[in-house]
């Protein structure tokens, strides 16, 4: 912008000297903006200078409040109506000859249509430079998932730079910033409705676990199959970030509806995450109920329920986040217990009642959990591992014989990756390819979907038994998925799941057909297969976003086989069970 240079002997005033000195900075602030402006799409295309963008927005956040101060200064400086409206009568009045001084009026009003021109070119600026601090944040854009490894964001929905330059944040979903402060709020979820039919064994329930399918020949098997629909599995979430001399400080509260019975149309609803994380990109505490650091969603389903080999369990933990190199990030985290073992009573866990009084479950130290992740150009590696103390306790309870007490170690080992298929051919585009495979002892707990959340086995109660013992699950099994993008909005998921699961010699004296007999499995296999239409789905720098909308279908197969077979089935006389499952379900975003 050019400034008008005043000519020799132009007479000024001090307000006129008030106004040009609030302009100055106006000026330089627009310069600094300009120069802030150029590195932003460089810098955003390098996961190495993250922090570089951290601070650019600081600085533009920093920007904008001086924005606000020079607006407010220039409304101070700005001539009152009074002053104007003489102003422009003299701007319609024919100018003075030259040779004769101007009246000591008109030198006034002339000031005064000075400071008038003045203060518009002030508020032009002002806007040029608004201007500018909105291109340069669309420059440095939104942070992506990947920058919390873990714990990802939901991706963005709608266009945030439709909200107020002073209220815009940083964060995706429905989000403000609270004026005056340092801290973004952002609301986000989902409402879904989903739809399913059963072919075949008749089993009342929108989130199918495997390890429960019916029994081929049981009543609910002969029954056959029928429809069902739910929405209690819509979410709600408020995600808060405040800038802190400690580092950013983010918190997390949400939850569903998912924790009513599944037939009830009464839904219930229930706590999935509540979480408060501290730190920078280097290193961050995070302290709550949060996604364990076992849980691996490693491809994509329409379906709610406990998938075979994957976890989904969100307990209170204490959490330390460290970068140990570009694209290196390990975590480390001491998690809430919960022991999970099968006797000849049942099926119990330290909250269980065993004939009415307490459970010989216990607890007595958390979980230790860690892991690792690689991320570089698509490619995904992890690994994790976990170290458990399972224990029973008969004092106190009616488990016989009383005084019993045995403890023993659990541990588990896990690894997956994940492969951009456009390293193989750029024709394929965005697909994927995922394996995952783990083995462990008493790890059933993180794999509910397999062994009923077993841990561990017991021989209390069995006839002849003097020394009671408590003996672990061995379990492995690995997955094999691939997601296809036959377009941008169009994308199939196809995966086929294994798991393998040992118990003791002494499991065969569970009395045939009871509950302690029937969920012992001791094969599981599952297949998926869905096509999922996202119509407002896009691609920003090589990240796939799914848009507000999905509308899929998706088809399930699931075997389980007993240990023990069919002399374990009790009488149904048929040791394993399959199911068939086709899928209905639309997921709006906010």
């Amino acid at each position: 912008m050019t400034q008008t240079v005043p000519p020799i002997g132009h007479h000024t005033s001090p307000q006129g000297d008030r106004i040009r000195a609030a302009r100055l900075p106006g000026l330089a602030l627009a310069g600094v903006l300009g120069l802030a402006i150029l590195p932003a799409p460089t810098l955003a295309q390098s996961n190495a200078d993250a922090a570089t963008i951290a601070e650019l927005r600081r600085q533009l956040d920093e920007m904008r409040r001086r924005l606000e101060q020079l607006e407010a200064r220039a409304a101070q400086a700005a001539p009152t109506p009074a002053a104007v409206a003489p102003a422009r009568q003299a701007a319609r009045a024919p100018a003075p000859p030259p040779a004769v001084a101007p009246p000591r009026g008109a030198t006034a009003q002339a000031e005064a249509q000075a400071a008038a021109a003045e203060a518009r070119a002030a508020a032009a600026e002002a806007r040029a430079a608004q201007a500018d601090l909105a291109a340069a944040r669309a420059e440095a854009g939104t942070p992506q998932p990947a920058n919390i490894p873990g714990l990802l964001l939901p991706e963005p929905m709608g266009d945030q730079t439709a909200t107020g330059d002073a209220l815009r944040s940083d964060l995706a979903g429905i989000a403000f910033r609270v004026p005056g402060t340092e801290t973004q709020v952002r609301l986000y979820g989902f409402v879904k409705l989903t739809g399913y039919y059963d072919f075949g064994g008749r089993n009342q329930t929108d989130a199918p676990a495997p390890q429960a399918i019916p029994l081929t020949g049981s009543p609910a098997d002969q029954q056959g199959g029928d429809f069902g629909m739910t929405a209690r599995f819509s979410r709600f979430g408020i995600d808060t970030r405040s800038l802190t001399a400690w580092g950013t400080l983010e918190t997390r509260l949400e939850g569903d509806f998912g924790g009513g019975a599944p037939t009830s149309t009464n839904a219930v609803f229930r706590l999935r995450q509540a979480w408060a994380e501290l730190g920078d990109e280097n290193f961050r505490v995070l302290g709550g109920q949060a996604n364990s650091l076992w849980n691996e969603g490693v491809f994509e389903t329409l379906i709610d329920a406990t998938n075979l080999n994957q976890s989904f369990v969100r307990q209170a933990q204490l959490r330390v986040t460290g970068r140990l190199a570009e694209g290196l990030t390990g975590q480390v985290s001491i998690e809430a217990p919960d022991t999970s073992y099968t006797s000849l009573a049942g099926v119990f866990t330290p909250g269980s009642s065993l004939e009415g009084g307490a459970s010989p479950a216990f607890n007595s130290v958390p979980d230790l959990l860690a892991r690792m992740t690689y991320r570089q150009d698509g490619l995904e590696l992890g690994a994790r591992g976990l170290l458990r103390q399972l224990e029973i306790r008969t004092t106190g309870t009616a488990a016989a014989p009383p005084g019993v007490s045995d403890t023993t170690a659990a541990w588990g080992l896990a690894g997956h990756v994940r492969v951009p298929m456009r390293w193989l051919s750029e024709a394929l585009g965005q697909d994927e390819l995922l394996g995952m495979a783990f083995y462990g002892d008493g790890i059933g707990r993180y794999f509910a979907g397999q062994t009923s959340g077993q841990d561990a086995l017991t021989n209390l109660g069995l006839p002849g038994v003097i020394a009671p013992s408590l003996d672990t699950v061995t379990s492995y099994g690995a997955i094999l998925a691939y997601r296809r993008f036959w377009a941008t909005t169009l994308r199939s998921n196809v995966s086929y799941a294994y798991a393998h699961n040992d118990y003791p010699g002494y499991a065969l004296g569970f009395a045939p057909g009871s509950l302690s007999a029937t969920s012992l499995n001791r094969e599981m296999q599952q297949v998926f297969a869905n096509l999922i239409w996202s119509p407002f789905a896009e691609v920003r720098n090589g990240t796939f976003g799914s848009g507000w909308l999905d509308l899929g279908v998706e088809y399930l197969f699931t075997r389980r086989d007993l240990f023990g077979g069919a002399g374990a089935a009790g009488a149904s006389g048929v040791g394993h069970a399959i199911a068939n499952r086709i899928l209905f379900a639309a997921i709006a975003r906010f």
